[in-house]
């Protein structure tokens, strides 16, 4: 009887056995299962801990992330010292697992708050603000533009390929985005603009810088009231005003600003991206979240409060500030030797796209059969902790069936 042999390549991210004509099906098996196992084990460790860190342990956060961070400290500080071949990792692969880690993450908390939020268990603090002031469901379509500015094209210097866009109507508030526009639509107007304006990366942030500035200053002489007005023309720029003007911000006059606001925070992500694929980063990413966290807090109390509805400048430096943590928490992961993707990391990693899809579907369906508002605290964990499962659970199973969507 032949053996079987399980790996989980980090090129192809897909299961590989080598084994005899006779055994092919049995073994075939048995590895699909040994996959979902381990699937299994990580969502237990990885996206139940958030989870719950997002709603009946919300108040034990702040304690639970020093914890963690002191036992990080402890493991790098063991590890240094049991290690005889102990060396930093370095390079662009290593750069791309710490990104890779970083968009994941961000992909994983976004799916869980998209329908933890309808449920009275998930802290108000943490939902979207109406007009100004941060929460930590304001950082999601602009952290979207910004991971997808640092892998873009033009980020890496690879020729644009052929435009490919995807959107879907989804129910949002009127004041996310206007009647008719959604995050969707601002994703692919941004992707769009990018390659139009063909600037070389080296220069994206300036021409960004350059547009928000430009906005913000639209906004302290009047945009921002006309934005925040509740009256609304009978033309398509009037009822789509939000989610129009925010393009540019977000990629930085009426109608022109109506699409700067995610333009400007995208053309400097590419700058970021390139500096990262490309530069020297091991000592400037802290230093980078220092200056726009100040940035941030000098623009907040001096210029306009932060907003995400209007996406002005003080939003996108947050934004900026928030990410740049995010990432640099992850490049600690250089310091401990041996540290490897997990399984479940690796099968969202291959299809980001596809993951979020299938979590706005399955947010769907859930406020479609169920009370979400009127459950009760146990009610909402079983059917939270169902969504997140399945979700992990049909993720890896394209994986293990080689199925990905990718449209950017």
């Amino acid at each position: 009887m032949g053996g079987g042999m399980l790996s989980f390549s980090d090129d192809s991210w897909a299961i590989e056995t080598s084994l005899k004509k006779s055994d092919n099906a049995t073994v075939v098996s048995k590895n699909s299962w040994a996959y979902m196992a381990t699937m299994t084990m990580d969502f237990l460790c990885i996206i139940l801990p958030i989870l719950l860190f997002f709603t009946v342990l919300a108040e034990w956060t702040l304690m639970c992330a020093i914890l963690m961070v002191l036992v990080l400290l402890f493991s790098i500080i063991a590890k240094r010292f049991t290690s005889s071949h102990y060396s930093l990792g370095e390079g662009t692969n290593f750069l791309r697992t710490n990104i890779s880690s970083y968009r994941v993450s961000m992909m994983i908390v976004t799916c869980l708050c998209i329908l933890a939020v309808d449920f009275r268990i998930f802290p108000r603090r943490y939902a979207k603000t109406e007009t100004y002031g941060t929460s930590l469901m304001d950082l999601g379509v602009g952290s979207f533009v910004l991971a997808n500015a640092l892998v873009s094209h033009q980020a890496r210097n690879i020729p644009s390929m052929k435009w490919k866009t995807a959107l879907k109507s989804t129910n949002v508030h009127v004041g996310e985005y206007g009647v008719h526009w959604n995050f969707f639509f601002t994703l692919a107007a941004v992707s769009i603009l990018t390659p139009i304006v063909n600037l070389p990366p080296q220069y994206c942030g300036i021409l960004g810088s350059i547009i928000l500035i430009g906005y913000q200053s639209c906004l302290v002489n009047g945009l921002n009231m006309y934005l925040l007005s509740d009256k609304r023309g009978l033309d398509l720029i009037s009822q789509n005003k939000e989610g129009i003007f925010s393009i540019f911000a977000k990629m930085g006059c009426i109608r022109l600003a109506t699409k700067r606001r995610y333009w400007g925070l995208y053309l400097i992500g590419v700058q970021l991206g390139n500096y990262l694929f490309f530069g020297n980063h091991s000592t400037t990413m802290w230093r980078s979240n220092k200056w726009t966290r100040l940035l941030t807090l000098f623009l907040d109390r001096h210029v306009e409060r932060v907003s995400r509805r209007m996406c002005n400048l003080g939003y996108v430096t947050l934004v900026l500030a928030q990410n740049l943590q995010v990432l640099g928490i992850l490049m600690l992961s250089d310091y401990i030797p041996a540290s490897e993707t997990s399984v479940l990391e690796r099968a969202f990693d291959r299809n980001l796209l596809g993951s979020f899809l299938l979590a706005n579907i399955l947010t769907g369906l859930v406020n479609l059969y169920a009370d979400t508002l009127f459950a009760s605290s146990a009610k909402s964990l079983v059917i939270l902790v169902i969504y997140s499962f399945t979700l992990s659970a049909v993720t890896g199973l394209m994986v293990l069936y080689g199925i990905r969507l990718k449209f950017w």
